[in-house]
């Protein structure tokens, strides 16, 4: 790294005046750190990537970024870092996660255009957007008995009974989800087919587990009962669930009780990204102007 950022800094100090070096310096030191970014992308996953490489790659900065570089040196504008998308929470109570992750898949795209959800445990809740990140509902939840992030290997074709009472865990993660109907007709939307996974109306079968009664309390801290799955009050599955995700499929994110989010989804900090990106944009275009002098 030190080598390159070196030979960078004296290929340009030849080709400009010796007035501009002190402030190409400081270029060449911020390109540097560009390039360990740019090492630290390649230990990305591929999906990791690819979700990074659509946030950082929207047409509109490209082009927006061309112009800039393509002006003359004396009608150079000052950066101004581009505004981030955000989620639209409406005025539901949510968690800094949350908020966080779903201003994520908004600037990011992540969801491709489908709707989502947001899942957060910590919490007990379900967020419930449109595909442009509006808000349609909100409410409480019950999950896997097991704090945990990760589904144990092959529990999807267990039986119930089973089941350990440890390894009831919700797992975490981006879920590809789709309405259907179980094994005894229910309506359902399959979050982790695998592991079998699904948010479902909640199950009120057995009046000893009080399972509607734990979704009506103020506090999260007894909405740990299920198998795994995702119970939401039967209503909300009605009325925002189903309309939501009726001939579409959609995205679910299970946010992480024990990780991090940011290591789960690769997701980032959306003004933090911003500011990134007006910077990289910010050099590319003083490098281009030395370049035509």
């Amino acid at each position: 790294m030190p080598t390159t950022s070196k030979r960078i800094g004296q290929h340009l100090s030849a080709a400009l005046p010796h007035r501009r070096f002190a402030s190409l310096l400081s270029i060449v030191a911020i390109m540097a750190k560009g390039l360990c970014f740019a090492v630290l992308a390649a230990t990305f996953t591929p999906s990791q990537a690819a979700a990074a490489n659509d946030a950082a790659q929207s047409p509109t900065q490209q082009l927006s970024a061309h112009k800039r570089a393509a002006a003359p040196i004396g009608q150079l504008q000052p950066m101004v870092a581009d505004r981030p998308k955000r989620a639209n929470f409406e005025l539901a109570h949510a968690s800094h996660e949350a908020r966080s992750v779903a201003d994520w898949v908004v600037d990011s795209g992540d969801n491709r255009g489908m709707p989502f959800a947001i899942v957060d445990k910590v919490d007990a809740k379900v967020f419930v957007f449109d595909a442009g990140g509006r808000l349609r509902g909100a409410a409480a939840a019950l999950l896997g008995l097991a704090l945990g992030d990760d589904a144990v290997p092959g529990i999807g074709d267990r039986a119930m009974s089973s089941i350990r009472p440890e390894e009831r865990t919700t797992p975490a993660g981006r879920f590809l989800a789709a309405l259907d109907r179980n094994s005894y007709g229910k309506e359902i939307l399959w979050v982790d087919y695998e592991d079998a996974i699904s948010m479902h109306p909640v199950i009120t079968t057995k009046p000893e587990e009080r399972r509607a009664q734990r979704l009506a309390t103020p506090t999260p801290l007894d909405n740990r009962i299920s198998y795994g799955c995702i119970n939401v009050p039967a209503k909300f599955f009605k009325n925002v669930v189903r309309p939501a995700f009726t001939g579409t499929n959609g995205i679910v994110y299970v946010l992480p009780e024990i990780r991090l989010a940011s290591q789960v989804f690769a997701s980032y900090d959306v003004e933090e990204h911003a500011r990134l990106q007006a910077a990289r944009q910010s050099v590319a275009t003083e490098v281009s102007a030395a370049h035509r002098q």
